[in-house]
């Protein structure tokens, strides 16, 4: 036999038969390709329904930008470095939202641990040696460690930018009756009196509750006071729980306060009593902020026995 002619037909039908293998690249089948469903992006967090930034304009103080925002003004100040929280000027831009932590968005190589496992595909893997060389510790991974995280809208965030393991989601179920809400809050009324007048989008954001100097004012849920003082213009002595990420309460017009900036206080808690500061008539201006925006309170508070 010539080898000279038998070694390239040789190699042609070597050639021939690699190129019929079943082994197609991941992707490469176009009946796959074209039944896959598109990647689904994650709802935001609420805080991601906040502007970035705020211009601060006439007869804004940060206490009012603040409750506007659903926000403790506190933060405010100092995602600013607002020395004091009474001065800000007209046409100053606000961050409203916290800056990122230093290092953030800056790509971190794996540690490399004894006993680690090598990543790369076995050689016998014909898509062996087609990846671009990578350093030592992108090779070797270790199986990922358990976590369980309670159910709120930061966690499954947080779950969601760190895509699959490392975390295990424990989606505890929300309590019964809190609907798609699991910011959702169980509401009691700050007062007994009646009501005087109701919310209104355009003139009242909440809802004033008639009363005498001196009577009760409770806290409608737990929190912690984030605001306690005479700030904000308008309102009197006033006092501003936030109860979760979503929902403030805020109790305006008080005679005397009772919590401190910072406190925890429970549902029910005596927080203040009923005044007349900045308002003629003695009353409690009562309002509810869904991400700092004002909604109905009637619609979350228990209806009263008639």
């Amino acid at each position: 036999m010539n080898l000279s002619r038998a070694l390239p037909a040789a190699l042609a039908a070597a050639f021939l038969a690699g190129c019929a293998s079943p082994y197609r690249a991941p992707g490469a089948d176009p009946e796959r390709a074209a039944v896959r469903p598109p990647p689904v992006k994650p709802a935001p967090p609420p805080a991601e329904q906040r502007p970035e930034t705020y211009t601060v304009k006439r007869g804004d103080t940060l206490y009012s930008i603040a409750l506007d925002n659903g926000l403790d003004y506190r933060d405010l100040a100092a995602w600013n470095n607002v020395g004091d929280p009474a001065v800000i000027g007209t046409g100053q831009v606000l961050r409203m939202r916290p800056p990122e932590p230093p290092g953030a968005g800056v790509q971190v190589q794996s540690v490399v641990v004894p006993g680690a496992l090598e990543a790369r595909p076995p050689a016998s893997d014909p898509r062996a040696g087609a990846e671009a060389p990578r350093a030592a510790g992108d090779l070797l991974k270790t199986g990922p460690k358990t976590m369980k995280l309670p159910y709120s809208e930061e966690n499954l965030a947080l779950l969601l930018r760190r895509g699959p393991p490392p975390l295990k989601f424990e989606a505890t179920p929300p309590p019964p009756g809190s609907g798609d809400d699991p910011d959702r809050v169980d509401w009691i009324w700050p007062a007994s009196g009646r009501i005087l007048a109701g919310f209104s989008e355009a003139t009242n954001k909440g809802v004033d509750i008639l009363g005498k100097i001196g009577d009760p004012v409770y806290a409608s849920a737990a929190g912690r006071v984030v605001y306690s003082g005479t700030g904000l213009r308008g309102f009197g002595k006033l006092v501003i729980i936030k109860h979760n990420q979503t929902y403030l309460s805020a109790y305006a017009h008080n005679s005397n306060i009772f919590v401190k900036e910072g406190q925890n206080v429970a549902r029910g808690q005596k927080i203040a009593e009923i005044g007349n500061t900045d308002t003629p008539q003695a009353k409690l201006h009562f309002e509810i902020r869904r991400l700092g925006k004002p909604v109905d309170p009637l619609k979350f508070l228990p209806e009263r026995p008639s």
